[in-house]
């Protein structure tokens, strides 16, 4: 395989896309002078799909990184034996797309929450590494590399109840896998939204593609009154082929479906929000944050709150595998506005069988925005103007030491920034309900040392690259500085940001 070094020279290679009306898609096309062999740069350019999934408890395998300069996220490390192993995600990938939800130039907090928020089954598009720098030396910063499904062109889940007729569809007869539906008409089945000629592809978020017919008539039976099915109509069907696209539950529309997640928007009253939040285990055995004792006549029943309710984000943030403190802090890092995310019973149990986050089936697909921000775990250098400039004091106040552990995303919850003519590193962003606001580290404060070795050199970059790796805890030793001045010295946005931390996935 050539370098990438290489593939610059290749004057004549590059990535089009040319649009299908009748799909409404955009289609990779490469085109190469005919004295190249087109075998040999085909499967550089042409993104990748790795449908990943984790087990109870677990990750999903692999490290995500902001690209450090530049805009775009990187898988930095890909953890042995995992999901992110076996379906081929590699270190140096870039990541195109979450789902159907192109991420390349978003910001990196956000690329961590739409993983996140996908629950146990996430679908990446990437790219790799040598492939993305030659695309964009060809093409541009602003040239879209990465296809995407069209609208209202995607797989269907569907739940269907029977009726007089049954579930109102038939299965075409072979002695295995994969199986098209045979609808009948004005059935439960063409009711529920699946659509004529839908290739089956899960029951009851079990994948069927490789049943015999007898194993997946015996599934339908054991279902009883009603059964949700993962299909996909023809059109979806020849786009995803074209695409190379996997059939995917994660792309997935909801159809009919029996239960939803439910938005609360609360207003503190004199008396609180009026529930209490407790861990304990869900019907699926996982533990998660479950709302009790909720009170008449306060503003969590007021706003549709049950008891038994599971939360499942705050702030439009997943909470998933947050303990209860940090989702305690989360919740009270809103003030005396929260806006919480939750499923009944019922609907806890459904996603939990189709394998499946309800985050992905809101009717309003745009998750509402923290008020604090990015509340992803990382570690930033940015260009500030010298202290000089701005008036505030060079001269620490006082210095402290905290002992860090990693959260369950893997990152330690601050951002760090350093200045241009320092050398000083101080904090710039604390997360809420992270561990370093449960340490007690503040905006403003400066970093002296870190694990012991003084941070005022040359080596300062080097050793903040280092910092996600270190073996927990981190020990920090701080010092407060005066906060006159603070908003001249903080970067606003204007300023560069680069990430160098990594959060695990």
């Amino acid at each position: 395989m050539e370098k990438a070094a290489d593939l610059q020279d290749t004057a004549s290679l590059t990535l089009k896309f040319k649009f299908n009306p009748k799909l409404g898609i955009d289609n990779p096309v490469l085109s190469l002078a005919e004295d190249h062999d087109p075998s040999d740069l085909w499967s550089l350019e042409r993104p990748r799909f790795c449908l990943l999934s984790k087990e109870k408890g677990k990750s999903f395998g692999f490290h995500l990184q902001q690209e450090l300069g530049k805009a775009g996220h990187v898988v930095c490390r890909v953890d042995p034996g995992t999901s992110a192993q076996r379906q081929g995600l590699q270190e140096g990938d870039r990541i195109l797309a979450v789902n159907n939800d192109v991420v390349e130039h978003e910001d990196y907090a956000v690329v961590v929450r739409r993983i996140r928020a996908s629950g146990p089954r996430v679908l990446l598009t990437v790219l790799a590494r040598h492939a993305h720098d030659v695309a964009r030396a060809q093409l541009g910063e602003d040239a879209h590399l990465c296809p995407t499904l069209g609208p209202g062109v995607r797989p269907r889940l569907c739940h269907i109840v029977k009726d007089e007729g049954g579930f109102g569809f038939g299965v075409t007869h072979g002695n295995q896998g994969p199986f098209w539906l045979v609808l009948s008409t004005g059935g439960a089945a063409e009711r529920a939204g699946v659509p004529p000629g839908a290739r089956l592809l899960e029951v009851n978020g079990v994948s069927v593609e490789k049943f015999t017919h007898n194993q997946l008539t015996r599934k339908l039976w054991q279902s009883g009154q009603q059964v949700t099915l993962l299909v996909a109509g023809p059109e979806v069907e020849e786009q995803c082929r074209q695409l190379g696209l996997p059939l995917a539950a994660p792309l997935a529309e909801g159809w009919a479906l029996p239960t939803k997640a439910r938005c609360l928007h609360l207003e503190k009253g004199p008396q609180g929000f009026g529930f209490l939040l407790r861990e304990e285990k869900g019907p699926d055995g996982r533990p998660g944050q479950f709302l009790w004792e909720v009170d008449p006549g306060l503003p969590a029943k007021k706003a549709g709150m049950q008891a038994g309710d599971r939360l499942v984000a705050v702030a439009g943030e997943s909470v998933e595998g947050l303990g209860h403190e940090e989702t305690v802090s989360r919740i009270q890092a809103q003030g005396s506005c929260v806006s919480l995310i939750v499923v009944d019973p019922e609907a806890d149990r459904f996603f939990s069988m189709v394998r499946l986050s309800p985050l992905l089936f809101l009717e309003n697909t745009e998750a509402p925005a923290s008020p604090q921000g990015s509340s992803s775990a990382s570690l930033v250098e940015t260009e500030v103007p010298s202290l000089e400039d701005t008036g505030v004091p060079s001269v620490p106040l006082g210095s402290r030491q905290c002992f860090l552990y990693p959260g369950p995303g893997g990152g330690y919850g601050f951002r760090l920034s350093c200045v241009a003519s320092g050398p000083h590193l101080f904090i710039s962003q604390v997360t809420p309900g992270g561990s370093a606001a449960r340490s007690g580290l503040q905006v403003g404060d400066v970093i002296l040392e870190v694990n012991g070795y003084p941070v005022a050199g040359e080596n300062d970059l080097e050793r903040l690259q280092q910092l996600p790796e270190a073996e927990p805890p981190l020990c920090l030793k701080l010092a407060a500085r005066s906060l006159r001045g603070l908003e001249a010295w903080i970067p606003t946005g204007a300023a560069e940001d680069w990430a160098l931390a990594s959060d695990l996935l």
